[in-house]
Order: structure tokens, then sequence, then C-alpha cells
């Protein structure tokens, strides 16, 4: 079918566009902070609130849109948050009235979403989302690292941020093309009706998944002031360290993709949390460069490979991709909750003081999100599944081998279709005939 394969080989590219203009704002999120506290007058509070506000409006976005995506049609879905994405961070850029660049934020962030929303919906139905969710990561944060080594040489205000994601955002729209227009995400995934499967698993991992991406954003919102006013860094060193940071990144998203399911998810959820709340408290602590690069390096490193291994373990819990939509929505609600948290702690309690808190919370939201990871482990998606295709240890294999033959179920894969072939009983002579040529001796 040579007509379906260039949109076939164009489809995944367009969910990892859509997944880099999608997290391009978040990750973003210190110097678009920072920059709005230097250029806009405001103080640290209010302009992590406005950073909060930013991405309250893109977890709205996919709250919205969590069971919609495919009754919208992931083209015209992707192109609205495009749109949205164009107009309000554009409109953020182009004023230096606070009005207009909260209500810019706002119409961004609900861009920023949606956008978001339609690569998690069209990842979750991939063969292999934790490959195409690693590859997005590796994007995303290549981008990022880009604009944090260019933005301090072109000038300050918060402009500049803002038209980057903007542009971005215009760069990504030529590749909607190759989604599906309507109907059904870029894998056929099976359209069954009712709530989606695995309803307590996804809400213990979608409420963990809030607090984790809070507590880590609450330092992130307020990394540029700790790097500048404490750790005592020029705004281009702290530059260099973000992007350095973003660039132990991409080193720890392709160690997760070559490393894939051999250690299965629980491993690297819990251990990897463990070790990012440590980095926690060595960052918000620095006195001096050294301490604090090494800190935010090290955190950079482990956060994407975590993060990856957590929209795998949602994708994998629904197959038309409901639980990735909604755990990521909740991952952009804890986050657009990071920057005004973040500022809160750190003005009541100081930075150690508030590093300690979020290490805390992260060690606490280590245990549910561990136990969701090996208690689904391996589980079948579809109902039936292992009844009509090898049991239980086929099941297993299928959700934790990292390279599994097409003819083992993969995890997720959609039902096949029972037909049954009406058998013609046979008579009984023609039967004795057959059984006689059957056997060497002709005996009966």
């Amino acid at each position: 079918m040579p007509s379906r394969h260039p949109r076939a080989l164009g489809a995944p590219t367009a969910l990892v566009a859509l997944f880099t203009a999608g997290y391009l704002a978040p990750y973003l999120l210190p110097t678009v902070v920072g920059r709005l506290s230097a250029g806009l007058g405001l103080g640290p509070a209010q302009a992590g609130l406005v950073g909060s506000i930013l991405l309250l409006g893109s977890a709205c976005a996919g709250f919205t849109l969590a069971a919609r995506v495919d009754r919208v049609g992931p083209r015209r879905a992707a192109r609205l948050g495009l749109l949205a994405m164009v107009l309000g961070y554009g409109t953020a850029a182009a004023t230096d009235s606070v009005a207009p660049v909260v209500l810019g934020a706002v119409v961004g962030g609900f861009g920023s979403g949606t956008s978001t929303a339609v690569a998690a919906a069209g990842i979750a139905g991939r063969p292999d989302p934790q490959r195409t969710s690693t590859l997005g990561l590796l994007s995303v944060s290549a981008a990022a690292g880009a604009l944090y080594l260019t933005l301090p040489h072109l000038g300050g205000g918060h402009a500049l941020p803002f038209a980057a994601i903007a542009a971005a955002a215009v760069l990504v729209w030529p590749v909607t093309a190759w989604l599906p227009a309507a109907g059904r995400s870029v894998r056929d995934a099976p359209s069954v009706a009712g709530p989606a499967p695995h309803r307590g698993s996804g809400a213990v991992l979608a409420g963990a998944v809030l607090l984790w991406s809070m507590a880590q954003n609450a330092l992130w919102g307020v990394s540029g002031r700790i790097g500048l006013t404490q750790a005592g860094l020029s705004e281009v060193a702290l530059g260099m360290v973000f992007a350095a940071a973003l660039g132990a990144g991409l080193v720890g998203v392709t160690a997760a993709g070559a490393l894939g399911s051999r250690l299965g998810r629980a491993v690297p959820v819990g251990a990897g949390t463990a070790l990012i709340a440590g980095c926690v408290l060595l960052s918000s602590a620095a006195r001096g460069p050294a301490s604090f690069a090494a800190g935010e390096i090290l955190w950079n490193a482990l956060y994407p490979v975590v993060l990856s291994y957590l929209l795998g373990l949602a994708a994998s819990l629904d197959p038309r991709g409901r639980w990735a939509v909604l755990v990521g929505s909740a991952s952009s609600l804890g986050v657009a909750c990071g920057p005004v948290t973040g500022s809160l702690l750190s003005e009541a309690a100081g930075y150690p003081g508030m590093g300690v808190a979020l290490c805390a919370l992260l060690l606490l939201t280590a245990l549910p999100m561990t136990a969701v990871a090996h208690h689904t482990s391996g589980r079948p998606l579809v109902p039936g599944s292992v009844r009509r295709r090898g049991g239980a240890p086929t099941a297993v294999l299928a959700g934790t081998a990292s390279a599994t033959p097409p003819q083992v179920p993969q995890m997720g894969a959609p039902e096949q279709q029972v037909a049954e072939i009406a058998v013609a009983a046979r008579p009984a002579r023609a039967t004795r005939s057959a059984f006689r040529l059957a056997r060497p001796d002709g005996r009966d």
C-alpha cells in the first residue's frame, strides 16, 4: 500500500514535533519567570504566579481533551493548539503591559496543552510508546538547551522566550499534515466505549505524578534566582549551566532508550525519584557555582529518564491514550503549581528549607508510583487477551520483554476478532477411507 507509506513514516515525526512544541514552555520556565520579574517589575511570587497561570492553561487543555482527541480529529486539534500558541505567546511577546502578557500566557498555555494532548494520545497508540516518548524528550531537551545558550546573547526582556515558543509552533505546523484528519489516532487503537481501564492504578499514578511534577518544578521555577543570588552566577554563566543540564538530560534519555524495559519500570521510577530528591537538596543548598552546577546537571540528567518511564507507564494503561493524556495533564497541573509553590516556600523558609520540604515530598511520591509500576507490569490491557493468546506467562512477556517477536502479543494490542467457521459433517465412509490412507499398513 504505497500511498499510505509516507504518512505511516511521517506520523511519528509529527507526534515528536508536537510533543516538543507542547513541552517547550515548561522547559523554558526558569528564564520565562526570571525575565518576567526583571522586565515587567514583578516580584518573585508575582512572576511565579504568571508562570503558574501559563501552565495551568496547559493542564486545563489536557483535562478537556483527555477523551476527545479522536472525536475532534488529531490534525484539527493539533492545528488549533498551534494556532493558540502563536496567538497567545506572540501577544505576550509583543507587549510590556502585565494584563496582555497574562492573557497571552493563558491562551498560549492552552495551546501548549492541546499540542501535548494530541501527542500523548498518538504516542499511546504507537507500538512502542516509551520509545516515542523518549524521542520527544530528546527533541525538546535539545531545543531548550539551544535556546538557553542563545537567548542571553540576544538581549533581555520577556519577549524573546515567548517569541521563541511561538516560532516553534509555526515550525511544527507543516508536519501536522501527516496526522489523521479525524476518527482514530495514528495507530488504529480500538474505539471501545466506557471508562478507561485500570481506573485505580491510573488515578493513583495521576495524583502521584501531580505532586512529583510540582515538587521538581517548584525548584525549577526558582533555579534561576538561586543561581544568580545564592550561587553567584552571571546570567550568561547561568544559561550555560542550564544548557549543560539539558545536555545531560539528552544523555540520560538516550541511556533510558537504550536500556528500554530491561529493568522494568518500577526500578527506574523508584530509584530515579530517590536520586532526584538528593539532587534537589544539593541544588537548593548550593552556595557556589560548582555545587549548583553539579546539582542541576545531575538532576536534569535523571528527570527526563524517570519522566519517560512514567509516560510509558501511563500509555500502557490504555491503548486509546486516555490515561496518557490525563497523567500528562496532571503533570502539567503540578508544573503549573510549581513556580508559585517554590516562590512561597523559598520566601518562608529560604532556599535550603524549601529543598528539604521538596525532597521529603519526592520521597513520598516515589512509593505509590513504584507500586503502580510494579502492580501493572505485565498486566493484559484488553479483556480476554490472556484467555485467547496464551495465558498469563505470554502476557507478562508481552509487557516486560525489551524486544519480543511479532508473534507475541504486545501490551495494548487491539483485540482480534473471533470468526466462527462452520464445519460440515463428513460421511463416516469417507472418514474411514481417509484413515486407511493415513496408515502405512492399511489397517483400520
